[in-house]
This record gives C-alpha cells, structure tokens and sequence, in this order.
C-alpha cells in the first residue's frame, strides 16, 4: 500500500489550473463515494480569522469531559497531516492512523478518476469519509479557508454554526477588506440553524456577520447580546439567556482565550448541548490544549539550547489582529516580571507582515528573523529584518530557528531573556518537530 504521503504528492498533480472557489469539485467526488457527507453525527461547523482551532480544542475538552466520542477536523497540520483528523474513541479521540489514512486517501483518488481538484478538497472528503464510517457523538468541523465556498461548508444542517473574530488574512481570496471577508465566513450561516458569532475586533465585520445570519433566517446568538463572557476575581464568568456559569480561567494562555473560551461554550449550549453538566465545563478549560498558540516549551532539544532561566514561548499567530494578542499578552508577562523581549520570526510573503510587526514597537527589545522550510511563498530573513526594522525594531538575520536560539543561548544576558518564537503555523510546526515534542 503506498504512504498517506505518496497520495499528497499524487493529489498536487490534480491541483486546477485555475483556482475558482466553489464546491462543485468536492460535491462531485463526494457522491461517488456514496455521499458521507450526509452520513455524519451532529456537526458544529467553525469558521472565523483567529481563535477557530482554539474554539474548538475548547468544545472537544468540555465534550469529552461527559464521556462523549468526538470527531474532529482541522488544519493546517503542524508536523504530520494526521493531526488534521482526529476520530472520536472511549477516553478521548485520536488522530488517524497512517493505514486508516492512507485506505481513504486511495478510494478518494479512484472514486475521482483523476480529475481535477485541490489537495484541500481530496483530503476533506477523506476527512469526511472517516469521520461518517466511525460512529461518534459529534463532528466539530473547522473552515479551512473563508466559509462560502470552503470545501467543509457541504454540510447542509449543522447543528451550529460559529464565526470567531474576524480580521484581514488571506485577502487574496477573500477579499481586499474586513466586510468583503465577514461575508464569506457568514457563508457557513444556515437557516434554522444557531449562528454564534464572537466578539469582533472591527464594528464593520460584526454588522456584516450579524446581517449574514438574518439573510439566511439563521438563529442569532451574538457575543455582547445573546452571551458574554469575562473574567472577575480570577475566574471566567459566562452568561448567556438560561443562566449563568462561575468557572475557572482557562489553561490556554492570554485574555483573548476567555474570548474562544466563551464562544465555545456559547456553541455547545446553543447546539444541543446546553444541560452538560457543570463540572463537564470545568474540566474542559482546565485541560484543554492547543499546541504552538501561547505554548511554553520547557523541555525538549531547542529549549535545552537556551540559558536556563529563560522563558521559551511558541505562537503561531501571523496576521495584524493575532499580533495585538500575542503582544498583549508579552505586555502581561512583562509586568509580572521583567525580563527582554527576543523574537524569532518567520513569515510568509502572502501576509501582512509589516502591521504584524507595529505590535511589537517599544516592547520587544531585539528580533531576529529566519527562514521557513520547504515553504516556496516564505518571506526571506533580509525582508522580515528590513519589515522589522520599518517599525522601529533592532532586526538581525539567522540562518534557522534553531541558529537563532543557539545565538540567544550563548550570549550573556543580565536577566534571562523572554523568547518568542512566532509568525507562522508553519514555523511553528517545524520548532516542535525539532525540539521533539510533535502535537498530542
């Protein structure tokens, strides 16, 4: 049998030669495969800029904290793609295994008779073949891009369907501004259906979303409206119309946390789920995880590269509003204790790199830029240090991340350096994997 990885090889010769957003390819490959798409356990379809992996690594915790089997469906991958597909199971799910993966890779590329499509949507409808042969409670189904015409918005009656914050990224597919963005993500708004939509970093993006869901005769349940969520006395409170839910903050780092943390509770209750028990809650915020956002590395072969007092950070955050988070969050750190901010940055050429960087102006104290591997569209270190250095930021090059902490470890520091390694999943993906602790 070939390799899950000779199969993505094969499915790049597929690609179209023109990219046109639109679910006729996939909706075609999925009737020859017997239409699983509609064969599902109950879908909660997650769409949004920032905060969607969050949101839902927030909904499995709570879910599985009663016992239920949850299926699971995210991207992008950060060391294998297997991490994409989780499969509900007693104890917890897991991600699929390499002969499972490879068995559904292989009907999907007969049943497509070589015709053309994206890897996004060969490998969604594996995804989806998975997930309806193996029984579950719930499918919590992730947006891989926009919302309208992404490859997952092929399920008709989710049982909720959740917009988080939505900012500027990838607006060469989605459109030049926020508005023209929010109205592709409300395209995952169905009628009849819950509409959660998060708190939102821009008015214009909420007014878009909030008419979205009215267009559709979705069911509104808007953050600031029909719940909320914030933090007092170092506990997360949640209120929404049947009550309300005293818990603890969240084990994700950094405020915009209890943001996704509400909005996924938000989804649960509003999608069928609202008499879990309390306790289910609790435990879901307490051991929820979400590798490379807000993650500290405290052991593994980079980390023992630097001083042994520092601090070692890994956030994949990319885009200008994921920016203001993670700087926020460093402002907190700071304060607490501290300590000079060392950032080592890696980003693609399709984001916005410069207003990325203006977050950090005055609080990071140095910036070293890498390169990203085996990424063709990655900016050069020359180019992230000149971005860095437009906002008023000290900017060096190093030859890789790993280069760049050896550096950070050699050198003499008064107080042991804040280490961020951060802008890109990508770059991310290729920390953990070299410091040995892939993703559970």
């Amino acid at each position: 049998m070939h390799s899950s990885d000779d199969y993505l090889t094969r499915f790049l010769a597929l690609h179209p030669k023109l990219i046109d957003l639109k679910l006729d390819r996939i909706e075609r490959l999925l009737r020859a495969l017997g239409s699983p798409h509609e064969k599902l356990p109950p879908v909660i379809h997650v769409g949004g800029t920032n905060g969607k992996g969050s949101t839902v690594a927030f909904m499995r915790a709570i879910l599985e904290a009663t016992g239920l089997k949850v299926h699971v469906y995210t991207s992008p991958h950060l060391v294998r793609f297997h991490e994409r597909i989780r499969l509900g199971a007693e104890g917890g799910g897991r991600y699929v295994l390499e002969a499972v993966l490879a068995d559904a890779f292989r009907r999907c590329e007969q049943a497509n008779q070589d015709q053309p499509i994206t890897i996004f949507e060969i490998t969604t409808a594996a995804a989806l073949l998975l997930f309806a042969e193996h029984p579950a409670d719930i499918l919590l189904l992730e947006v891989g891009l926009g919302g309208r015409y992404d490859a997952t918005n092929v399920i008709a009656q989710p049982r909720a369907a959740v917009v988080t914050p939505v900012s500027m990224d990838h607006a060469e597919f989605l459109g030049d501004s926020v508005t023209k963005i929010a109205a592709e993500k409300a395209g995952i708004f169905k009628r009849g259906v819950p509409a959660i939509i998060a708190k939102q970093e821009h008015d214009a993006a909420l007014a878009v979303l909030e008419e979205g869901a009215e267009k559709v005769r979705a069911i509104p349940f808007v953050f600031g409206q029909q719940f909320n969520v914030q933090e007092e006395n170092g506990r997360l409170v949640y209120q929404d119309e049947d009550g309300l839910m005293d818990l603890p903050l969240p084990k994700l780092a950094g405020r915009h946390q209890h943001i996704n943390a509400g909005t996924a509770i938000a989804a649960l209750r509003a999608g069928g789920f609202a008499d879990l028990p309390i306790a289910a809650f609790e435990k879901g915020l307490q051991t929820v995880s979400w590798p490379a956002r807000l993650q500290r590395i405290t052991q593994g072969k980079l980390h023992a590269l630097l001083a042994a007092d520092s601090e070692f950070w890994l956030d994949g955050g990319h885009n200008p509003d994921g920016g203001k988070a993670l700087a926020a969050f460093m402002a907190e750190r700071e304060d607490a204790r501290d300590r000079p901010l060392v950032m080592v940055v890696g980003m693609l050429g399709t984001k916005d790199s410069l207003h990325f960087l203006e977050n950090f102006e005055g609080l990071a104290a140095r910036l070293i830029a890498v390169p990203i591997k085996d990424q063709a569209a990655a900016r050069t270190p020359d180019d992230v240090m000149a971005l860095a250095r437009k906002n008023g930021l000290k900017a060096e090059t190093a030859s890789s991340a790993a280069d760049a902490l050896a550096r950070i470890g050699a050198e003499q520091h008064a107080v042991a350096p804040r280490v961020l390694v951060t802008g890109s999943l990508y770059l991310a993906g290729e920390v953990l994997g070299e410091n040995g602790t892939p993703p559970e």
